[in-house]
């Protein structure tokens, strides 16, 4: 939590001694060798979690985000699979399965798998690094498209508000389809919400006043 990552190994380390095939432990010490951007070893250590408990869904998805991480895409849709088979109410690998498909730019694809996190959790993108890092990795190269892909996604789910807000960063990053969402029907039933309207149709700047005339 403090992100003192090489203490946190430490401590793993000596619990492991007592307890070696701990899954909980030993997808710990990946997850403390990810944050360090030790992908060999986080590697090794989800594995080894896997291996001590084919049914813990955290380590699959915290390998498929890994995966995501070294850009290996299609791994990463591969583990996440398996972490969904194991907990089809897992909301977070839904949104790593999604992230990596939209990498893959099978957006169809990534659509549905937004669509089923936020039908699990509507509030999976407002959780703290849900979302953030995966922008801001910077293996997102079309960071308007991804926006619009989860406007699309709460639109689904009748989410105005959260449509509105992520349509508002799709429009700020430039994307160059607006005038078409009130056409796709996709968007049907939040299309008359006031939010959404004021994203798709902003009212025109206010001219600069002038300036006092001379006396």
């Amino acid at each position: 939590a403090r992100k003192q990552y090489s203490e946190a190994v430490e401590q793993y380390e000596a619990a492991l001694k007592l307890d070696p095939k701990n899954a909980v432990l030993l997808n710990k010490m990946g997850i403390s060798y990810h944050q360090r951007m030790m992908f060999s070893k986080a590697r090794k250590y989800y594995q080894r979690s896997i291996k001590a408990d084919k049914t813990y869904a955290n380590a699959r998805n915290n390998l498929g985000a890994l995966y995501y991480d070294m850009r290996k895409y299609r791994q990463s849709v591969n583990e996440f699979r398996k972490a969904i088979k194991i907990r089809p109410d897992m909301a977070q690998a839904y949104v790593g399965l999604g992230s990596a498909y939209f990498a893959r730019k099978n957006y169809e694809e990534a659509l549905a798998a937004f669509r089923q996190a936020v039908g699990l959790d509507p509030e999976i993108f407002d959780h703290r690094g849900m979302f953030g890092t995966v922008v801001q990795s910077g293996v997102i190269r079309d960071r308007s498209l991804f926006y619009f892909f989860l406007a699309k996604s709460f639109a689904l789910q009748k989410d105005a508000e959260r449509c509105a807000h992520y349509l508002l960063r799709a429009r700020d990053e430039g994307y160059k389809d607006m005038d078409k969402v009130e056409k796709d029907p996709a968007f049907a039933a939040v299309i008359k919400d006031p939010q959404v309207q004021a994203v798709l149709n902003p009212p025109p700047p206010t001219p600069p006043a002038s300036p006092p005339s001379a006396p």
